[in-house]
């Protein structure tokens, strides 16, 4: 059973998210908060496995609480579920450690599908906000000193952040499917992550896309 927060100011949401999950038999909602402050005086005591945070709240917001709760309790996950779709928000909650970035508009059977793969250890990231992260790249990539990716690599890692197929990426790499499924599945080895998801948030994480000015 998963069992789960919800931490949002409004009721409405609440209450409609609330609806929804109780027909899900792996879904438990365990706890609600209306601000950062509310959240973070409960989430000792009710000990979810996942966070369902706003970002909009009174005292702290979600991408500050998110850092906080990722400090004290780092087996905690949080989906971030706003309707931010800002760059510097999702950058910023990402840098967080927000296990996942959706938005309000997202149907209802994708935020159930999101809850359950975060809870799998995996990432969720809305597909909108995956191809925003290609308006920061710049003819010079930046470069990390942890990173071990080749320069072909690095190049399909760019793909990848953009939201592209294998297909795709082999069309503008000029290189065959065959070879993208090798180069993807060395980054993936490489940087230890399990889905394109994760090489997008740990890209952002990494800097291995610049970040937007403020950030």
């Amino acid at each position: 059973m998963i069992r789960l927060m919800l931490v949002d100011d409004h009721a409405v949401l609440r209450d409609g998210l609330r609806n929804i999950l109780g027909m899900e038999d792996d879904i438990e909602v365990v706890g609600e908060a209306i601000s950062g402050d509310d959240a973070l005086q409960k989430i000792g005591i009710i000990k979810p496995d996942i966070i369902v945070m706003d970002i909009n709240m009174p005292n702290k917001n979600g991408v500050e609480v998110t850092g906080i709760i990722k400090k004290q309790y780092p087996n905690i996950k949080v989906l971030v579920l706003t309707m931010h779709s800002h760059d510097e928000f999702f950058m910023s909650a990402i840098r967080e450690g927000a296990d996942g970035y959706l938005l309000k508009d997202a149907p209802s059977d994708q935020v159930v599908a999101a809850i359950r793969t975060v809870a799998k250890g995996e990432s969720v990231i809305h597909p909108s906000m995956t191809k925003k992260l290609l308006s920061f790249h710049q003819q010079k990539q930046t470069e990390t000193e942890n990173s071990s990716l080749t320069e072909r690599e690095k190049e399909v890692l760019l793909c990848l952040v953009e939201g592209l197929s294998n297909k795709e990426i082999a069309q503008r790499l000029f290189i065959s499917d065959k070879t993208v499924k090798i180069h993807v599945s060395k980054i993936f080895k490489k940087l230890n992550v399990k889905s394109r998801s994760q090489v997008v948030i740990y890209a952002v994480q990494n800097q291995l896309v610049p970040m937007p000015p403020g950030s």
